[in-house]
């Protein structure tokens, strides 16, 4: 825990030094061809392999990364499909029925169920992993392939606890390994914008955000995926393609089983509505809190809050409310006021700003930022009145060759990609999943007198011990960090 506290203060002394931007390009002035020459000629007396020339763990930018997909099927697929100008070597999924279409994809691609055997069997065939699976495997998958020295794009949230985050980071730092949590928002204009309006004063210092979406509820009239209900019955027999064994990885074992979905009809936990159980997903926190929180993070430049608390409709043992607001307290940062950052879910969201006009769209997701000298709804000033006057701010921070891009050129030397697990990502995942402590039922009694006091350097909650729990979780036996 020592080392953790290390680690955690450093990265609050930087954080405002965040990486925009990749290098591009050969910075040593030596041509291809040339290099190709002196390459042939130096093959007369030996044979030198790719990752000596390279350096460790790097690949040179004239080459292409050698990728395994982790959880291949729906969001995975669609991350490999962003790095097809790479080479999509191994694919891993426990569905083989639900990664069929991405199989199809990638032919020539070496199939497994298990990432663990994958990553034995292919540790020097792969440069880089990509991490989609369902919220629970995150920490482990991710710590693989880390510990393996291979590069690693993993999909928000980065883990499944506050612990795994920060022993994730802390695991990137040590392997020096290139990585870019899925938040893809980060590379955005309008990221920017945001940073650019704040840091340019157009509202004066921001004292109170408010940031919400409509998730586990899909617009005004459907849900996503259900959430405050009870752990079905019996059991049901697994599907002939699925391992589910596997599909649990360090979760708690129990039997496969379907519950009523988002029409009534029987959906099981896996593909898609593990969410919002408390085994496997992060609720909607977990899932659109990396999203909508980071612009908040940059524009502002938050570090570790000092406190958090919720407000929360019913909650049980197995899944997450059906609607919370959560509560952060950050403190003052160089430069900036303290500030009070809100988050609501299921169709929550904060009072209508009286800078919105009659008959404007409010939004079921948005972020509103409420500073002195007035509010900006997302990357545009309220009322319309006052962007049309102000403009856009003078541009102070280089725009990104985009989010995928950035972790390919980082893989091969450049620079830190924007949601790099050490520099941004695993300190943003350790914030937002506190979130998800303030919810659970066992602490539900006590967080009515109080709110819970947290100390990021130390990892620990100071006025409610057993809060501390539920930071962390048990795995079951095979599994480990």
């Amino acid at each position: 825990m020592k080392n953790c506290k290390r680690v955690a203060e450093g990265r609050v002394r930087e954080s405002a030094k965040r990486h925009w931007t990749v290098s591009v390009g050969n910075d040593s002035g030596l041509s291809r061809r040339d290099f190709m020459g002196a390459a042939a000629a130096a093959a007369v007396f030996t044979i030198v392999p790719r990752h000596v020339l390279g350096g460790p763990r790097h690949i040179p930018p004239s080459e292409k990364l050698n990728i395994a997909g982790i959880g291949i099927g729906g969001r995975g697929s669609r991350v490999l499909s962003e790095l097809e100008s790479q080479n999509i070597v191994v694919l891993c999924d426990v569905d083989w029925r639900h990664a069929a279409g991405t199989f199809r994809r990638y032919p020539k691609a070496r199939k497994y169920h298990d990432f663990r055997k994958m990553l034995d069997k292919e540790d020097k065939n792969i440069d880089a992993v990509t991490v989609a699976t369902p919220d629970h495997v995150h920490a482990v998958a991710s710590m693989a392939a880390i510990k393996r020295g291979k590069h690693v794009y993993c999909e928000k949230p980065l883990t499944h606890s506050v612990y795994e985050a920060r022993m994730v980071a802390n695991a990137a730092r040590e392997h020096k390994v290139a990585t870019q949590m899925g938040n893809q928002g980060q590379a955005s204009e309008e990221t920017r914008l945001m940073c650019e309006y704040i840091w340019d004063g157009a509202i004066g210092p921001v004292r109170e955000v408010h940031v919400w979406t409509d998730r586990p509820l899909r617009g005004l009239n459907s849900v996503y995926w259900p959430q405050g209900i009870d752990r079905p019955e019996g059991s049901w027999p697994v599907p002939e393609t699925l391992d589910w064994d596997l599909w649990l990885g360090p979760a708690p074992w129990r039997p496969y089983a379907k519950f009523p979905g988002n029409k009534g009809e029987l959906v099981a936990y896996c593909p898609f509505n593990w969410r919002g159980w408390w085994d496997f997903g992060t609720g909607a926190l977990g899932d659109i809190g990396c999203h909508r929180m980071d612009p908040v993070f940059r524009a502002l430049k938050l570090g570790h809050p000092t406190s958090v608390e919720a407000a929360l409709t019913r909650v049980n043992h197995e899944t997450y409310p059906v609607a919370s607001t959560v509560h952060y307290g950050f403190p003052e940062r160089s430069g900036f006021p303290p500030v009070r950052l809100t988050w609501y879910d299921g169709g929550l969201r904060p009072r209508r700003p009286d800078e919105r006009e009659d008959g404007e769209q409010f939004g079921t997701n948005g972020i509103l930022f409420v500073g002195d000298k007035g509010k900006m709804l997302e990357h545009r000033l309220i009322p319309e009145s006052k962007q049309k006057e102000y403009g856009k701010p003078p541009q102070m921070l280089p725009r990104s060759p985009g989010h995928f891009i950035e972790w390919i050129e980082a893989c091969k030397g450049g620079k830190a990609a924007g949601s790099d697990f050490v520099e941004h990502a695993g300190l943003l995942a350790e914030v937002v999943l506190l979130g998800n402590v303030a919810l659970r039922p066992e602490l539900k009694e006590k967080l009515t007198r109080t709110k819970l006091y947290w100390d990021g350097p130390n990892l620990e909650f100071t006025n409610m011990p057993e809060a501390n729990e539920y930071l962390r979780r048990d795995y079951r036996q095979g599994w480990s960090l």
